[in-house]
């Protein structure tokens, strides 16, 4: 089965041949399946060497294949698991952080949580966005030691944290709390509101990943909150992709035609650049044919585009904007003006495919090879990132609830749409903490390729 996923993007299809030779042993019977596919799909497929070593354990063995240039192919043991997550569903307390070295040049590490995820142990702990975590089953986070802490998560576990107090912009005394991790459905919409400010009325979604969700839930509800932003009259609009690490291509073709402004079904949201192989399949194909290699926007009647009084969307970005959702940012900028405020973006316009066997006790593999590149109707990709509009660096010690008008980047969004500073900017004395060192949204940064929901059927 094959699931195609844009580093940043996911499908899935059966890929397996009735005729395959009796295997010798596990590894050269997994190893055979990963070399027949990749020679098949892979977009560097000519690079594979020509007599790889099929004796090696299948993880060795598959990035043995891997061309020098290909930063985001993978490969799984279990392939449930990786569509599972792949939808949002992972066993975790829900909540994310970026970590920072506690003062410059410090070997301790402190974990703030940059946002909690609904319905999970985390909000029912009461932990929010800003608190900071110093030590994980009483042990201190350092340098040296958070990456093993931070493996225990998926179990149950401590945290001793300091909860950060939005009024005085301070932290409370340090304590403990037990956290049990479930399997958690994330909803994508991490928060949506309609601010109004100098008569304006502004639309502002923070936007996590993309996946459709079990029966299309997740996409109905994106509907929904489109309709909604339509309800209220907004005038202008502002996306949150700060913590949206990719997903399925398809709902990113959804997300932007439910924004674009002056498209419809007849206008080209991206096309897709595969191997020569699948290029020439694709267009031998009567079923497919060339036009098959481009995707067309989607009419929806929930579309702000027209609402938008001044053509932009305003998109807060930062390093970990990847994927689909630079897709959106890319498919959009021929038609509308693309302001984004924040930091440079991840570069991820390739896209992979998830590729496994079904019911197949001898290989329960899952791998997601990138398989083709994504460009714009203008031909234009993405693979060095989208520089911001507007550089800000975002606060990493104020935070304030997603959706307070005091909240740096989207202060700094509604500033622009509205032409002057907006009331209720901290002016507190800021300082920072050390260097960050990483992020649990990294942990997902590989589910989260452009995923492609249809790849055609080679075998």
């Amino acid at each position: 089965m094959l699931g195609l996923v844009l580093v940043g993007v996911v499908v899935s299809f059966e890929a397996c041949r009735e005729d395959e030779p009796a295997p010798l042993g596990p590894n050269e019977y997994v190893n055979n399946w990963i070399l027949e596919n990749l020679r098949a799909v892979y977009y560097w497929n000519a690079s594979i060497p020509a007599d790889p070593d099929k004796s090696l354990a299948p993880p060795d063995f598959f990035d043995a294949l891997l061309d020098p240039a290909d930063r985001f192919s993978w490969i799984q043991e279990n392939y449930l698991e990786l569509q599972k997550q792949l939808q949002g569903i992972r066993k975790e307390a829900g909540y994310d952080f970026t970590l920072y070295r506690e003062t410059a040049g410090s070997d301790n590490v402190i974990a703030q949580i940059v946002f909690v995820k609904a319905n999970s142990p985390a909000t029912t702990a009461g932990l929010k966005r800003g608190d900071v975590i110093t030590h994980i089953n009483s042990e201190r986070l350092t340098v040296n030691n958070y990456q093993a802490l931070l493996a225990k998560l998926g179990e149950s576990h401590t945290i001793t944290y300091q909860a950060y107090d939005y009024t005085q912009q301070n932290f409370s005394a340090a304590t403990t709390l037990t956290l049990v991790p479930v399997e958690l459905t994330e909803n994508p919409i991490l928060f949506k509101s309609t601010i109004t400010l100098s008569g304006k009325k502004i639309g502002y979604l923070v936007y996590r990943f993309f996946a459709a969700g079990p029966g299309n839930q997740y996409l109905t509800e994106l509907e929904q909150a489109f309709q909604e932003f339509r309800d209220a009259g907004i005038s202008e609009f502002v996306l949150d992709l700060r913590f949206n690490n990719g997903g399925s291509l398809a709902v990113s073709t959804q997300l932007a035609s439910l924004v674009g402004k002056g498209i419809d079904n007849t206008k080209t949201f991206y096309k897709l650049e595969y191997n020569a192989n699948v290029m020439q399949e694709i267009r031998n194909d009567p079923r497919r044919g060339e036009a098959s290699l481009a995707q067309r926007f989607v009419s929806k009647s929930q579309n702000i585009g027209s609402l938008l009084a001044s053509g932009n969307v305003y998109v807060l970005t930062s390093a970990r904007t990847a994927s689909a959702s630079e897709m959106v940012m890319n498919g959009l900028r021929p038609f509308m003006n693309v302001v984004s405020i924040g930091a440079t973006t991840a570069g991820k316009d390739l896209g992979s495919v998830t590729i496994f066997k079904e019911n197949d006790p001898q290989n329960t593999w899952g791998m997601q090879p990138i398989v083709v590149r994504l460009v714009n109707t203008n031909g234009q990709g993405y693979g060095a990132g989208f520089a911001p509009t507007v550089p800000v660096q975002d606060n990493a010690l104020q935070l304030f609830r997603l959706g307070d008008v005091r909240e740096r980047l989207l202060n700094k969004a509604l500033e622009m749409i509205v032409g002057a500073p907006v009331t209720g900017r901290t002016t507190t004395a800021e300082r920072s903490w050390g260097d960050e060192v990483g992020s649990s949204i990294d942990a997902t940064n590989r589910l989260r390729e452009p995923q492609l929901e249809q790849l055609p059927k080679l075998f």
